[in-house]
């Protein structure tokens, strides 16, 4: 098997790697950097527990190999909150009371930033779209959904690159 070195950016940190050509994004962060927001929960793509933004723009980690992100900028969970400061979307969600077990809510946090960085003001019907590929099995999506239009009020902190 082959071994790359790449480079990187993760939530504002710069890394240099070797990673072997199989190794999937989710591992590089979790296993590799102790970037544990990003969930393994399918490894296929279906549940978004391990969405990221790459780039600016969400995708699953588990289907991204670590080798395709050389030269990029990855935002985790971890990385909506810099020195502690809670990302809007974080606070409305804890508001909403839209966490129970909180697997799912690092990829939802991620599916709804992203969202919120291309359309800082969305419509319900746009909101449900951009969390479509998110699955929360504890409190249904009413909850998730009004915080993310509660979030839609309150200014962003974290902007795609």
């Amino acid at each position: 098997m082959s071994v790359h070195r790449i480079s990187l950016r993760v939530n504002g940190s710069a890394e240099q790697v070797d990673v072997a050509s199989n190794l999937t994004l989710l591992q590089l962060l979790r296993d590799r950097l102790a970037v544990t927001g990003p969930k393994n929960g399918c490894a296929a793509g279906e549940c978004g527990a391990c969405s990221v933004l790459l780039n600016g723009e969400p995708v699953n980690s588990c289907l991204v190999l670590a080798v395709e992100c050389d030269g990029a900028e990855v935002v985790t969970v971890e990385g909506l909150a810099p020195e502690g400061q809670l990302d809007p979307i974080q606070s409305a969600l804890i508001e909403a009371g839209g966490v129970q077990c909180g697997f799912c809510t690092p990829g939802i946090l991620i599916s709804a930033r992203a969202l919120l960085n291309r359309n800082p003001r969305p419509t319900e019907a746009e909101i449900r779209e951009a969390l479509v590929g998110n699955l929360c099995r504890c409190t249904g999506y009413l909850r998730i959904v009004q915080a993310v239009k509660q979030a839609s009020l309150a200014p962003a902190q974290v902007q795609s690159t």
